[in-house]
């Protein structure tokens, strides 16, 4: 009897891991692409298809290079190993944070996955320990790393793009903006942000159009438009390698402290998972983070995905937990206040969600926990 309850535990396991995998999948997938979708650099599906490729690939690299964070995000040292080798440990931090991952892609609200994660191992520590020691492991383990990325992502982007607005000024790069009418004639109404409202002469019906910046002069031979366009989808994948590489290891660890299942199985099915989570449903969050931040153009999305992606490649090499969301928003914040163009009641919105991740998660784990408890 014992045994068949375990089997089922381990079962139940196993489908609340990947359920978290593809949530995350969901909410996280687009955010690496979002300044190329943001920018009007290529299609929302060309983006995704990018977003889908680069992200299975840092996925996959995860087998050799994240192994710190498998140990970090298993529980080891932080909570007793006796509780986190119980599978009822495992069902619940996994369904916890999937739960909230999942509730937070449906309204479109880019939220991380790592902090969810903190959150349900929090929330069950609390319950399962009458010493709260464990408060300042989780506090400096991931607490800290995760509060100080958005900053220093937003401070970081904000100097670099200063910068590198600097060097292009001094090369004689200037910008062009690139007008899609129709060919009748138009009389120009008046332009906000990167949108232009204007009417016919013939047929007085209002309609809308997209500016598109462009840079003008060459370096080395090569148009400046052509090589700001090639490193933006450079860094637009290196932010999406960066992701898998971080976030794979961390739910793969959940199911590999409970189970005998192989570590290179596991991240490479936790890969392919997130994988189809973005292609399936991304779409909510992504034009949230596209559209709604800040007005980008090329030049100022590859700045953000620079940012993003060494801070996000670092910590994970590093075993921090960074989160890619926060860097993300933070780095395109950052550009988005550099313009003076940053969508303050978007940016209060997704900070609130952050906000609340923390102890929906630890609501949801312990609900969880509670329930299979009585149940079993």
């Amino acid at each position: 009897m014992l045994l068949k309850t375990k089997q089922k535990l381990i079962l139940l396991l196993i489908i609340a891991v990947f359920f978290l995998a593809y949530s995350n999948g969901s909410n996280d997938n687009f955010k690496g692409v979002a300044t190329l979708f943001g920018s009007q650099t290529c299609s929302y599906k060309t983006a995704l298809i990018w977003a889908t490729v680069t992200t299975l690939s840092g996925g996959l690299a995860a087998i050799f290079f994240a192994q710190k964070l498998v140990s970090n995000f298993s529980g080891k040292g932080i909570l007793d190993d006796t509780f986190i080798r119980l599978p009822t440990f495992g069902v619940s931090i996994a369904m916890g944070a999937a739960l909230t991952v999942y509730i937070a892609t449906k309204i479109g609200m880019p939220i991380s996955t790592t902090h969810a994660l903190v959150g349900a191992l929090t929330g069950l520590g609390l319950i399962s320990n009458t010493n709260y020691s464990f408060l300042y492991s989780i506090a400096t383990l991931f607490l800290v790393p995760l509060l100080f990325g958005p900053f220093l992502a937003s401070i970081l982007s904000f100097v670099i793009y200063k910068v590198f607005n600097y060097l292009r000024l001094q090369s004689n790069i200037t910008k062009d903006y690139c007008i899609c009418v129709n060919e009748k004639e138009q009389e120009f109404l008046h332009t906000q942000a990167h949108e232009l409202t204007l009417v016919t002469k013939n047929n007085p019906v209002l309609s809308t159009c997209n500016i598109s910046e462009q840079y003008s002069g060459k370096l080395l031979g090569i148009t400046a438009q052509t090589i700001i366009k090639t490193l933006h989808f450079f860094s637009a994948g290196l932010v999406s390698f960066a992701r898998g590489l971080n976030d794979t290891p961390k739910i793969a660890a959940i199911l590999l402290v409970t189970t005998s299942i192989d570590m290179i199985f596991s991240l490479v099915a936790v890969a392919l998972t997130m994988s189809i989570g973005g292609i399936i449903s991304a779409k909510k969050v992504g034009f949230n983070m596209s559209k709604n931040i800040t007005n980008l153009n090329e030049g100022q999305g590859f700045t953000a995905n620079i940012v993003t992606g060494i801070l996000t490649t670092t910590a994970g090499v590093f075993g921090l937990p960074v989160s890619t969301t926060h860097a993300s928003v933070g780095a395109i914040f950052g550009i988005g206040f550099a313009n003076k163009q940053s969508n303050i009641s978007t940016t209060y919105k997704i900070v609130s969600s952050w906000l609340i991740t923390l102890p929906m998660a630890a609501l949801f784990a312990c609900m969880v926990y509670y329930i299979l408890n009585l149940i079993l």
